[in-house]
This record gives structure tokens, sequence and C-alpha cells, in this order.
């Protein structure tokens, strides 16, 4: 007997995308020069929910909107974890930071675990974090128990104009198993809220050529795969650049 979950409990819902934007904060915003301990302090202040620290040090019209975002984290998931190294910059007079955020939620009786990675580059100007950008943001969200076994290619950056392939790769034969899944790019400054709508899935996985924008900036692909085990909702950015 074909193994098949009942795709239509998806597909007229679609699925929210706002998970997947979170972080996807492009001008957000502590001392002219980068503490010691100040990477500590952060990571202290996002895992204690401390929002005055990020009041004070970032940009003070970006440190509410990092805020509300941030609240949207808690809010999805309570015991979000937040790891927070410095890496070393080839961006003269800019910082970064690598960053990864995990955490799990129950509901409907299913465990949902993020996990996302991503770096955040930034100025500091007048004492305060500010022009600050993602990079090489990846950020899954799944209730499979990590059952399916998967695999993500995904350039960090491609030239403008180029083009480049997506793979979403089921490692694992699938047999007369069912599933179904989509992607689709957007913008940085687009609305959190989206819907992705799932289609059925001929092949193991999602495969796709695309060609990047003619100017440079961030492209933004986010995607789900459902599955008798499972879904897995994931965001991936790419820069897209002039030169490599």
């Amino acid at each position: 007997m074909i193994n098949m979950f009942n795709l239509n409990l998806f597909k007229n819902i679609g699925v929210p995308l706002y998970l997947f934007i979170y972080l996807i904060i492009p001008d957000s915003a502590i001392t002219q020069t980068l503490k010691v301990d100040f990477v500590r302090n952060l990571e202290n202040s996002l895992n204690e929910g401390d929002l005055e620290f990020i009041s004070e040090n970032f940009r003070s019209d970006e440190s509410q909107n990092i805020i509300k975002q941030f609240s949207k984290i808690i809010n999805d998931f309570p015991d979000s974890k937040w790891k927070i190294k410095r890496l070393k910059s080839k961006v003269p007079n800019r910082d970064i930071l690598g960053i990864k955020v995990s955490g799990k939620k129950i509901m409907n009786g299913e465990k949902y675990i993020l996990d996302s990675n991503f770096n955040y580059l930034f100025s500091i100007i007048n004492g305060k974090i500010d022009e600050g950008i993602i990079k090489n943001l990846f950020t899954t969200i799944r209730n499979d128990n990590r059952k399916v076994d998967i695999t993500f290619k995904m350039p960090d950056r491609v030239l403008t104009g180029s083009k480049y392939d997506i793979d979403i790769i089921l490692n694992k034969p699938l047999e007369e198993v069912f599933i179904a899944g989509s992607i689709k790019p957007h913008q940085v400054n687009s609305l959190f809220e989206q819907e992705i709508l799932l289609e059925p899935l001929a092949s193991g996985g999602i495969f796709k050529i695309t060609r990047a924008p003619s100017e440079p900036g961030i492209q933004i692909w986010s995607g789900v795969i459902a599955h008798p085990e499972g879904m897995i909702t994931f965001t991936k950015s790419i820069d897209i650049v002039d030169k490599i």
C-alpha cells in the first residue's frame, strides 16, 4: 500500500513563513571599540530576555524593531538559546559576530525544533551598533525528530545575473513514499507573514535552476518539505555580489 499523508491538509492553507524571517533585519543596529565582554553580555541579555541592554547598545530607531522581532522568537520558542562568538572581519571598520539560535516548542502534540545560524556584520557609530546586516543565514524548523535524511545545497554567494542551482535532496530512496513541498524567493524588506503553497514532488526533493538579480544585495529563499515523518521548513540568504 502506498504510504501517504493527507495533502489536502496543506494545499489550501499554505504555510506561514514569518518564522523564517525573524533575523533578517537589514539596518539594525557599544563603545567605539568592541569590548571583550560585550559579546558575553549580549549573549546573556538575549538568553535572559534583557531588552534594556539592546535598547542601550543599539541605535535607538532600530532597537524597537529588534525588540519586536526578538519578542516574536520568545513567543514561539520560549526556551530559545543564543550562542555568540566574535569572528575575524575582513571588512575595514566593521565587526562580525557568528550567531546560533536554537529552540523547541510543542504545538498540537508535535515538537518543533528551531536551528538558525548566521553572521552579523555591523559598525559602531557614536557608541551604538549601527549599519547591521545579516550574512549567511540558514534556518530550519522541523518536527520530524531528524528522521528525514535531507541535504541542502544552496550557495552562500553568487555573481549578479548568474545562474545557480538550488538542490534540496532527500538522501534515502523514497520508494512509494509521497512527499510535497515548495520554495519561493522574497525580498529582505517583505512582510514577515507570508504563505507558501505545497505541491506534490515527483522527485526526491526540490531541484531548481534560477538566476541572480542584476544588482548586488541579498536574495532570500524560503521553502518547505512535507514528508510522512514530518515537516521541514527552511530559509537561506544568498549574497548577490558583483565580484567574487
